[in-house]
């Protein structure tokens, strides 16, 4: 966590400040841009990197007074229209737009996340089980890892002999050294959970429980600490990922994360092989060893 950042945190009794989170977004978005990215003249030394709020304010069709208010965290009453132009104006992402959103607009939800257990339906927990061949788990919210079945275990490891709190990927990958040895890429890795939990932050910014798994990560791990403070966002539902896998070797496996009706906060993830590969016989491999593993079987949630 940057400094900013975490002293807000703790000031707020533990819970991220969604004011901070929304000053550091823009500003690190701005950052990123150069003049001659947006058509403007370079005129001088900088002596920061990117753009000058003057220069993003007028790109934006806005006075600077207001657009350095809004920079300063107070996007009290800031209509969709203004967020869209300074979207255009710092070339954001779709999940970037959304994710400036939820910081200057948040929802005010009936309940609090953390009074919202995190539960499988009975019959994704089937479905889970009937997908044979094909590693498939639920993630929830906080990359929260809630219901898998035999060859997602087989693959990633038995996630029924952990307690359900360090079922969770950012522990995973950020401090469980197997993780990091799994995957090929695990800097991309990093960076899609450390954008999953910033895009949580944006929707849930007073979950208690995100905030002390974001202080947890930052105290244990210099990693996720360079990557959380790049308040970088996105939105990956599929692609591929390489394993080194201990008893098969090296696989190649496409995802795709489809995000489930009726709870938009979990995700189904599939993971499989392209036909007649050798990562193909290696899962097939896996799934002849894991035949007669116990299935994994719901539990009380997260």
């Amino acid at each position: 966590m940057d400094e900013q950042s975490e002293a807000a945190a703790q000031e707020s009794g533990g819970r991220l400040d969604r004011r901070a989170e929304l000053s550091e977004f823009l500003r690190t978005r701005r950052a990123r841009l150069k003049p001659e990215d947006v058509g403007l003249p370079d005129f001088g030394r900088r002596r920061v990197p990117g753009l000058r709020r003057e220069e993003l304010a007028q790109l934006a069709g806005m006075s600077v007074a207001y657009y350095t208010r809004l920079e300063q965290g107070n996007g009290r009453n800031v209509s969709a229209e203004v967020l869209g132009s300074i979207a255009r104006a710092l070339r954001l992402s779709d999940a970037e737009h959304a994710h400036l959103t939820h910081l200057a607009k948040p929802k005010q939800h009936k309940k609090k996340p953390a009074a919202r257990s995190q539960q499988v339906r009975a019959s994704l927990w089937q479905l889970l089980d009937r997908m044979d061949g094909v590693p498939a788990y639920v993630v929830g919210r906080n990359t929260q890892i809630l219901a898998w079945n035999r060859m997602a275990a087989a693959v990633f490891g038995d996630w029924g002999e952990l307690p359900a709190g360090e079922r969770n990927w950012a522990r995973l990958v950020f401090l469980r050294p197997a993780y990091r040895e799994l995957f090929v890429d695990w800097e991309q890795k990093a960076i899609d959970i450390v954008c999953a939990l910033r895009m949580d932050a944006g929707c849930h910014p007073d979950d208690p429980r995100l905030s002390a798994l974001v202080g947890e990560l930052s105290v244990k791990s210099e990693d996720f600490r360079r990557l959380w403070a790049t308040h970088d966002v996105k939105d990956k539902s599929f692609g591929v990922k390489r394993f080194r896998h201990p008893l098969v070797g090296e696989l190649s496996l496409n995802f795709e994360g489809f995000r489930l009706m009726g709870d938009g906060e979990q995700s189904l993830v599939t993971y499989h092989a392209e036909p007649g590969s050798p990562s193909a016989d290696g899962l097939r491999l896996l799934a002849s060893w894991g035949a007669d593993a116990a299935a994994p079987r719901a539990g009380t949630g997260a």
